[in-house]
């Protein structure tokens, strides 16, 4: 689910909306240590872009 994750994430990364959307319900099916390794994975990839979206979504996928 992982990869299908990043997959998914790179084909919405042109709307903020769709990007923030996918990244939080990819949580739901990810397994703990599948989420870090994502969040690792965004911040290089997508930090530049999405470093608001990224800390919001990420911040929230600990607290739940």
């Amino acid at each position: 689910m992982l990869e299908y994750t990043k997959t998914i994430l790179q084909k919405v990364s042109f709307s903020p909306y769709l990007f923030a959307k996918e990244l939080v319900k990819s949580f739901q099916w990810l397994k703990h240590d599948e989420i870090t390794a994502l969040k690792t994975w965004c911040t290089l990839t997508f930090g530049d872009l999405y470093p608001e979206t990224l800390q919001e979504a990420f911040q929230n996928s600990i607290q739940a």
